[in-house]
C-alpha cells in the first residue's frame, strides 16, 4: 500500500432523501451524528455513523450545484455505495505518490463543515483529501483519501455506541462482471495484490487491519445471500457492506422484521431497506 495510506477510512452511501435515509438507518439500530451541512458550493449534507477506526457516511444533495452534478447523475440510476475513502496521514504526499506512478490524482483539497455536538455546542471538522481519477473506478467504486485534521470533531465517543452492536467495517463486497479484472485494477491503484478468496471471488486489502474489498460475480453474490432480492443491484457496483458485531443474535433482535435473513453468525438486511445495498451484520 502507498506509505501514506493506513486502510479504509469510510464508505459513502449516496441517498435521494437524506432525512428518510437517516430515519431508516436509525431503525436498523445505528446512532447517527447530527446532520452536517457542507458549503453552498457543494450543496450537500450528511449524517455519519461512527465506529472505532472507520465509519459510514449517508450523503445527500440538498441543493443542485455544478459540484454535485456527478452525484445527481448517480442517483438518477440508484442509491447505494458510490465511493470509498482511505485514511491518509499526508494528503499532499499521497497525491504526489500517485502522480509519480502515472496515476492522475487530483488534490489535495481542503474543506470543512460545522459539527453540532451531541451534548450541545458546535465545533468545526476539517479535512484534506485527494482523489483517484474519475475513470479509475474498479467495479464501479470511486476512490479518494481523507486526512482528518480535526479527528476529535468526527470520532465523538457518544456516537460510537449502536443498539445493534456494530463495531467496525469488515469488508465491501463488489459485484463485477469480471471480478478478477476489477480486483487487479483496485490492486494496481492502491499498490496491493489481488488474491483469490477461498469462498469465491478476489480479495484486495485496504491496509493494516482495516476492511478489505471482495470482488464477486452475480452468481457468487447470490449464493452468499440466498433469498435476498438482488434486482436493485446493477453490474459493477459496490453491492454489500459487511459490518462486525460481537453478537449476531442481539443484532437480529434489534433489527426485528427488517432482517431478510438470519443465521447463527449473521443477519442480513435487503437493499430495499438499506438504501440500495445489502447490509450484513456478521459475528466475529
Amino acid at each position: 500500500m502507498l506509505q501514506t495510506i493506513i486502510g479504509l477510512d469510510h464508505v459513502v452511501i449516496l441517498v435521494r432523501d437524506l432525512e428518510h435515509a437517516a430515519q431508516a438507518w436509525r431503525a436498523l439500530g445505528f446512532t447517527l451524528s447530527p446532520r452536517g451541512t457542507h458549503s453552498a458550493n457543494m450543496g450537500t449534507g450528511n449524517y455519519t455513523i461512527m465506529f472505532g477506526d472507520d465509519y459510514l457516511e449517508l450523503l445527500g444533495v440538498l441543493e443542485p450545484t455544478p459540484a454535485n452534478a456527478a452525484m445527481r447523475d448517480y442517483l438518477r440510476g440508484r442509491e447505494g455505495i458510490e465511493r470509498a475513502a482511505f485514511t491518509t496521514l499526508d494528503a499532499q504526499a499521497g497525491a504526489d505518490a500517485l502522480r509519480a506512478r502515472g496515476i492522475a490524482a487530483t488534490g489535495p483539497m481542503d474543506f470543512g463543515r460545522p459539527v453540532d455536538l451531541p451534548g450541545g455546542g458546535s465545533t468545526q471538522a476539517s479535512f484534506r483529501t485527494f482523489n483517484w481519477p474519475d475513470d479509475a473506478h474498479p467495479g464501479g467504486l470511486r476512490l479518494f483519501a481523507c486526512q482528518h485534521l480535526t479527528r476529535e470533531a468526527v470520532w465523538i465517543p457518544q456516537l460510537q455506541q449502536h443498539r445493534n452492536g456494530v463495531q467496525r467495517i469488515l469488508r465491501i463486497e463488489i459485484l463485477a462482471r469480471d471480478p478478477r479484472a476489477a480486483a487487479d485494477q483496485m490492486a494496481a491503484l492502491t499498490d496491493q495484490q489481488a488474491v483469490q478468496d477461498p469462498q469465491g471471488g478476489w480479495r484486495v486489502e485496504s491496509g493494516g487491519r482495516r476492511a478489505h474489498f471482495l470482488f464477486l460475480d452475480r452468481a457468487t453474490l447470490a449464493a452468499r445471500y440466498p433469498g435476498v432480492d438482488l434486482s436493485l443491484l446493477v453490474d459493477d457496483c459496490a453491492a454489500s457492506l459487511v459490518l462486525q458485531v460481537p453478537d449476531a443474535a442481539q443484532a437480529a433482535q434489534t433489527l426485528g422484521t427488517l432482517a431478510a435473513e438470519r443465521q447463527a453468525q449473521r443477519v442480513v438486511v435487503a437493499p430495499s431497506k438499506a438504501c440500495g445495498l445489502i447490509l450484513a451484520l456478521e459475528q466475529v
